[in-house]
């Protein structure tokens, strides 16, 4: 007897974008293509069916003549009202990204969407409501939960490895360059406040959901933004005004499961050259041991293994501070963060259960932003109201 395989047809709306073309489809929904799909805990094989869906009708037949998808649109209203699409995922631009999202669960549609998932917290309240009323499946990426080192990093909580979590530190970011002299590495829109774009938008989203994964529930935000580079240059090498922040300085109170207070501090900035290991780095600081965790390393430091520093700038640095920190393997093999979500979420649309990082934690990160951002045009800090849907 032949194993069962099911298929699910998935409509991929922005995917000539970095983002899109990168991580979703070339490194998720192809492999999974081209491994037989998904393998369900009965046995059940779930397949993919990617159809490519985009603005610009030569990229998008190119891409589908490369990497031999058969089907593409550059029409997304009639994608989504196809009654043989299963899926509709989305990673255009943020600005446009709600709409779509309600048409699709209005049609009846599973969605699997990039973040944020909406430009206000109003909006992203309500396609939350949406996606509850509607019976949908609805999932949004949080994908650096699902990287090697955070993956070793939670485990470490898991286990009690810190005792009692003190606090926890991120730097993120890298030089993204203007645009005159060397082509920028990001796209111009970034930096473009009416085009949805800013670091606090893009990025506290995505540390909301870090700091929810990893310690718990975030409490209250003080943040400043910046724009350091005011001017840059676009796509067609034109000049134009910066009106987004590209730096954002984050303090947050949290709460452990546990109730323990906890002090988070992440600094974000595509104004910054980097001196660490990793893009981003993450250190957790508690009573009985210390981790830093990256992309896909993660060290630490028990309290038995601690070394005794004293302060003295006299003389020079004599301890190899960090050849006393010890790896943290893996203990099992760690695919692409992005590709093992996409299988998690598949599971959840066949069995038709509740993706565990939905629509209603995507309008947390939404918050999160709003408020960091009003935090930094107030000179506050502000307290972070439970949503209440």
């Amino acid at each position: 007897m032949g194993v069962e395989t099911k298929t699910i047809r998935i409509a991929m709306n922005g995917i000539t974008g970095r983002m899109g073309y990168r991580q979703h489809l070339l490194r998720s929904i192809l492999p999974i293509r081209d491994a037989g799909g998904v393998t369900l805990e009965d046995g059940t094989r779930v397949q993919v069916e990617p159809i490519l869906v985009g603005r610009n009708e030569a990229k998008i037949r190119e891409l589908a003549e490369k990497h031999k998808v058969t089907e593409w649109s550059t029409d997304l209203g009639a994608v989504i009202n196809d009654p043989t699409v299963d899926v509709v995922f989305d990673a255009s631009m943020t600005s446009l990204r709600a709409a779509t999202l309600k048409k699709a669960m209005a049609a009846g549609k599973h969605v699997f969407t990039e973040k944020p998932t909406a430009e206000t917290l109003a909006e992203a309240i309500e396609l939350a409501r949406i996606g509850r009323e509607s019976g949908v499946t609805a999932g949004v990426v949080h994908d650096k939960l699902y990287l090697p080192g955070l993956v070793k990093l939670r485990r470490l909580v898991d286990e009690g490895f810190f005792g009692r979590i003190l606090s926890i530190r991120g730097e993120f970011g890298y030089w993204v360059f203007e645009g005159d002299h060397q082509p920028a590495q990001r796209p111009s829109w970034n930096y473009r406040t009416e085009d949805g774009g800013g670091m606090t938008t893009d990025m506290f989203c995505h540390w909301n959901y870090v700091l929810e994964g990893i310690i718990g529930k975030v409490l209250s935000v003080t943040a400043k933004t910046a724009t350091h580079i005011p001017t840059r240059w676009d796509e067609a090498g034109h000049e134009y005004t910066a009106t987004a922040d590209d730096a954002a300085y984050g303090i947050f109170e949290l709460e452990t499961p546990a109730g323990d207070p906890v002090i988070g501090q992440i600094n974000s900035s595509w104004a910054v050259r980097v001196y660490r290991d990793e893009l981003v780095e993450f250190q957790v600081d508690g009573t009985h041991g210390s981790a830093v965790a990256g992309l896909r390393k993660c060290v630490s430091q028990q309290r038995a293994n601690t070394p005794k520093p004293v302060w003295n700038p006299d003389l020079p640095v004599t301890e190899p501070f960090r050849d006393q920190w010890a790896e943290v393997p893996a203990n099992a093999d760690l695919d692409n963060g992005f590709k093992l979500q996409w299988e998690e979420f598949l599971r959840d649309v066949v069995a038709g259960r509740e993706h565990r990082f939905g629509l209603l934690s995507a309008a947390r990160g939404v918050q999160l932003a709003e408020l960091g951002l009003q935090s930094s045009a107030e000179r506050h800090t502000l307290n972070i109201p439970e949503i209440v849907l």
